[in-house]
């Protein structure tokens, strides 16, 4: 028992210490890069948080929500209206929206997570829609579609002490969702996805940990839009739309669904080719619909399966590389 607990303290420490380089390596990028691109980049590993989060709840444990970006919705707007009518500071106002949207994911959880494939897709779909309608109107409070102003966490607009951050909370995501997914919530959540009846006859209490997961991944997105809501200065309805969604699930399919580096992956190409592809207007999600056909028809496994096979084979040309290249099976 103490060895195994001393062996995953090791691992764990060993995984910090590679998330660590990680970061020092990518923080070198604003160097090298404009302010324009820093801000693409910055807003990519936006998106690799909240693809993450998607990916935790649909991937590995198949249960489909449509209301993810709600939640990045509901961290901003709780952070924002509370440090504009009670003077909360900015941290305060996005704990406060990450709990927010803990509650309300875990509330829906247990009205929803009862239901299966389409019905909480449809259910979690119209409670997005619900959401966005809700703060449309409530032009009062929330001032609608003209837009809540936001203080900026940081005392400049530059784009790149906001890269720095959201680099750092993509890397958390990342160390969070791999220590869950390879520990025996990540048994449960795949037993769950595969044959929901079989784990349910082999003990494991299936709804406690599909309402876990939902809320974790409401978590993950509030986080990401708390922070985000406080880096573009103004809040609206508009990112709340379906559209935000179907990026989330364009970024996780092409990427590579119920895999580790799917949605990291997937969602810095999708960003990056949105921003070349931004003078097309709404044709991109036509583009990109036509994108996630050809990926699930011709290479379902995405970009981390494109990845995998070019490694296979060149460490199959080139032996000596395999130690280095070949990772251990449990990061997928």
């Amino acid at each position: 028992m103490t060895r195994s607990w001393a062996s995953d303290l090791a691992g764990f420490a060993r995984r910090l210490g590679w998330c660590g380089l990680a970061y020092v390596a990518l923080a070198c990028l604003p160097w090298a890069l404009s302010e324009y691109h820093t801000h693409i980049l910055a807003t990519a590993a936006y998106y690799v948080i909240l693809a993450i989060g998607w990916n935790l709840l649909a991937g590995y444990t198949g249960q489909f929500s449509l209301a993810h970006h709600t939640f990045a919705g509901l961290g901003g707007y709780t952070s924002a209206l509370l440090i504009l009518h009670a003077k909360v500071p900015i941290l305060v106002g996005v704990a406060a929206g990450i709990v927010v949207a803990a509650l309300v994911g875990w509330g829906l959880g247990t009205l929803c997570l009862r239901m299966r494939a389409i019905y909480l897709a449809l259910t979690t779909w119209a409670f997005a829609e619900s959401i966005r309608l809700l703060i449309t109107v409530e032009y009062q409070i929330t001032r609608g579609d003209l837009g809540l102003a936001t203080r900026v966490l940081f005392d400049t607009r530059r784009p790149t002490p906001y890269y720095y951050l959201f680099v750092a909370l993509a890397l958390v995501a990342m160390l969070v969702a791999w220590q869950i997914v390879h520990s025996r919530i990540g048994v449960y959540m795949r037993a769950i996805r595969d044959d929901e009846e079989a784990a349910a006859a082999m003990g494991v209490d299936t709804f406690k940990w599909k309402r876990f997961m939902f809320a974790l991944s409401a978590v993950l997105a509030a986080v990401a839009g708390g922070f985000q809501a406080h880096y573009v200065g103004l809040l609206s309805p508009t990112p709340m739309k379906f559209n935000e969604m179907a990026m989330v699930v364009v970024m996780v399919i092409v990427g590579g669904l119920r895999t580790f580096s799917g949605p990291i992956l997937g969602a810095v190409f999708i960003e990056v080719v949105s921003e070349l592809l931004r003078a097309w207007g709404e044709v991109r999600m036509v583009l990109f619909a036509l994108l996630v056909i050809v990926v699930a028809r011709a290479y379902p496994a995405g970009i981390a399966g494109l990845v995998h096979t070019a490694r296979d084979r060149l460490t199959a040309r080139v032996p000596a590389l395999g130690s280095m290249l070949a990772p251990h099976r449990q990061w997928e």
